[in-house]
């Protein structure tokens, strides 16, 4: 999921995730609920690092279907709270829009723009119920009503995808490549159009975020092994990429951590 110090926020929220219909598993992972009724005085800040996945989020006021990221997402938790997600698996979304999933970066798209149903409609319908199977089966109608037929390229993102998550020390594109025998031109629009974000940022996210779990639970850990583990060469790069995602440098988290 990319939560960041899980130990720490499973202390404050729960997290569940259900399966959607059989017949949206092609291009749903599966339905996610968040909830929490936190009494501390100050919020309590997740953060998250993103995956290559788009996720339809219903939430209070924020109801929108949102791309990948590239940086490290923090939501802060007080009060009371409900979020239900349905989290597309890599280039499962595209067949329902239709259009380069990149063109939703930073521009998150209205849900009218895919289902029946405006934003405000969906949080009614989906929040108010008090049971998860519940939420799941208003959505699987909702999706199931706008099944479009499956693409055979989401099932090879995939398998690029599981690769690279798979290779914890894989660095380079060309690896990648090589290995599917694919142009790196014909990836880049690839991934482009389905995943929006380039097979770069996957790369570097999925070994930020191996880095960060690791961190999460294996304590003391030496970073400098954890650096050359995961592909890099030099100790400054890791830490600068670990900065540029995760927004701190990989010793101050692990001192966040042992801290609690």
């Amino acid at each position: 999921m990319g939560v960041l110090n899980l130990q720490g926020g499973e202390k404050r929220f729960n997290l569940s995730r259900l399966p959607a219909a059989e017949a949206l598993s092609y291009f749903v992972k599966h339905y996610w609920m968040v909830s929490w009724n936190s009494q501390d005085d100050e919020p309590y800040m997740q953060h998250v690092v993103p995956n290559p996945c788009l996720n339809l989020i219903v939430e209070p006021g924020k109801t929108m279907i949102y791309a990948p990221a590239t940086q490290k997402f923090t939501y802060p938790i007080y009060g009371e709270g409900l979020v239900f997600g349905v989290k597309f698996k890599p280039g499962g979304f595209y067949p329902f829009l239709q259009q380069p999933v990149s063109g939703l970066l930073d521009r998150p798209l209205e849900v009218r723009a895919i289902l029946d149903i405006d934003g405000m409609e969906l949080e009614k319908n989906i929040l108010s119920q008090g049971d998860e199977q519940a939420m799941a089966a208003i959505m699987d109608q909702l999706l199931l009503s706008k099944l479009p037929p499956q693409d055979e390229q989401v099932l090879q993102i995939n398998r690029i995808i599981d690769f690279i998550m798979a290779e914890k020390d894989l660095s380079k594109v060309d690896a990648v490549c090589e290995h599917f025998q694919i142009h790196i031109r014909k990836l880049q629009r690839l991934f482009d159009q389905y995943v929006g974000i380039s097979p770069k940022w996957v790369i570097r996210l999925y070994r930020l975020q191996n880095a960060a779990e690791t961190m999460d639970l294996q304590m003391p850990i030496d970073l400098s092994q954890l650096a050359i583990e995961l592909g890099y060469h030099d100790q400054s790069h890791f830490i600068k990429d670990f900065k540029a995602v995760v927004g701190c440098t990989p010793d101050k988290y692990r001192r966040n951590i042992q801290n609690g």
